[in-house]
Parts: C-alpha cells; structure tokens; sequence
C-alpha cells in the first residue's frame, strides 16, 4: 500500500492560481495510476484528473479539461494538479488516490482504494 499526503490548498481569488501536491510513500509509486478528486459538503466525491502509471495518458473532467494539469515524477513519489484560471465554483476539499495499474485511465471512485486526508481549496469571487 502507499500513504499519499496532499498539500498546497489554500485561499485564492477567483482567476488564480494554484498547484497541489501529492507526496507518497511506501508502496511502489510508480506501478500505480492516480486521480484528484474533489468533495463539497453534501455532496459525493467528483473526478477532476487521472494519471496513468507511466504519465503517457491522462483524463479530466469537462468542467476542468483546459485549466487543470496533472502530472507526475515518478523519481520524486508525486503527482501534481496545475489549477489556474481557478473559479469559486472549484471551492472543495481536493484529494489524491491511488488505483491499480493500467495503460488506460479510469474515473470511478471505487476504482481507487488508497486515499490521501486532503487539503481544502477556497476560491472567492
């Protein structure tokens, strides 16, 4: 298993910037993919960005496909989410997981067994 710690949330205006972390250890980094997901009060978990293993292939949700980027080093145990052009609407607790290794991307929450504590992300108009 891997422990995934994110960090880099934080409170920004609305047109910012911002870039998570997701720092892993234990297990082996580079044989999983791994997705950001994003939670609100009251509402289920939403896909925002995956990663295949070897980085080659990458998937996001529509509302963030242009503004977002997820990226990994796999030397360095981290994943990354590039958010710019940040909305209020991306206000959330941002969270890392890890799934199982594949050549193609998945989105499903349930896909993803080991999950980081999260960081919150607040987004003022």
């Amino acid at each position: 298993q891997v422990h995934l710690v994110e960090s880099g949330g934080g409170l920004v205006q609305s047109g910012d910037s911002l870039r998570l972390s997701c720092a892993a250890s234990g297990g082996m980094f580079k044989w999983y993919n791994m997705g950001w997901f994003r939670q609100t009060p009251g509402k289920e978990r939403q896909f925002v960005a995956t990663i295949v293993a070897n980085g080659d292939r990458t998937g996001y949700a529509d509302s963030v496909r242009g503004r977002f980027t997820i990226s990994r080093d796999n030397a360095k145990k981290t994943v990354y989410l590039q958010m710019n052009n940040l909305k209020p609407e991306d206000t959330a607790v941002y969270y890392c997981a890890a799934g199982p290794y594949s050549d193609t991307v998945y989105s499903g929450s349930d896909e993803y067994p080991q999950w980081g504590q999260g960081t919150q992300v607040t987004v003022s108009s």
